[in-house]
């Protein structure tokens, strides 16, 4: 099943930021769930979106974020605030206690993924390595 590409997301290390035992394993900022629902308004046909990693970039990884149709057997799921985020399988340990965010400025606007899992990123911030 191939799936459209829907945003650009940017990467940052947090520092010094423990995790929170029983949490959500991404937890979506109001600014963010807000976005999600505006993407998703009008388009019955998806369930969510789903996020993941893929190797790419040169620090290693980078996020992925498509529409999703269905929820696949190992997906994780986050309902937060009316709004359904699905997480891939193999991005799940990396995405642990991260915090996704919507930012727009006058340049751009895109998701911020808060991640305290990340050891570097590379100086555009698109990709990371863990």
């Amino acid at each position: 099943m191939a799936t459209k590409s829907l945003a650009t997301a940017t990467v940052r290390a947090v520092k010094n930021r423990k995790l929170a035992p029983l949490r959500a394993a991404l937890v979506l900022t109001p600014s963010a769930v807000q976005k999600v629902k505006q993407l998703l308004a009008g388009r019955d046909e998806y369930i969510g979106l789903k996020v993941g990693v893929q190797q790419r970039g040169c620090n290693g990884l980078s996020y992925t974020l498509n529409y999703a149709q269905t929820k696949e057997k190992l997906d994780e799921e986050v309902v937060q605030d009316g709004v359904r985020v699905l997480i891939d399988k193999k991005a799940q340990l990396s995405l642990l206690g991260t915090e996704m965010d919507y930012v727009e400025d006058k340049l751009s606007s895109e998701f911020v993924f808060n991640n305290p899992n990340i050891k570097g990123t590379c100086g555009c911030g698109e990709s990371f390595s863990i």
